[in-house]
């Protein structure tokens, strides 16, 4: 048994480090270039995002002030309820879509 240990100890540091791992010969250049071009992207597409939000937003703003007019109009309960939603609504609004992004660097 000790003679086959030595033979496998001998066959094992033989082998060059080179098969184990590529030991900082890997170029990592292209992954810094592909990462910035999908910032690019990412950042191009915020811009999209947003204003597909605040058109939804401000379709959603309309609707909800013709149903506080039809509650207005037929005396249910909730008018206050109702217009302070849809002040705060507008308020997460201008903090998501300006504000946030503003704080955090981004010119869109």
């Amino acid at each position: 048994m000790p003679k086959n240990k030595k033979i496998l100890c001998a066959l094992f540091l033989s082998v060059p480090y080179a098969a184990f791992a590529k030991s900082g010969s890997v170029n990592y250049s292209w992954g810094a270039d592909a990462l910035a071009t999908m910032h690019d992207f990412v950042v191009t597409m915020m811009l999209y995002v947003q204003l597909i939000c605040c058109s939804i937003a401000g379709i959603l703003v309309i609707v909800s002030g013709f149903q506080i007019y039809v509650k207005m109009n037929t005396g249910e309960d909730g008018i206050t309820k109702s217009i302070v939603t849809l002040v705060g609504a507008c308020l997460f609004l201008i903090g998501a879509f300006f504000v946030f992004p503003a704080f955090f660097g981004y010119r869109i």
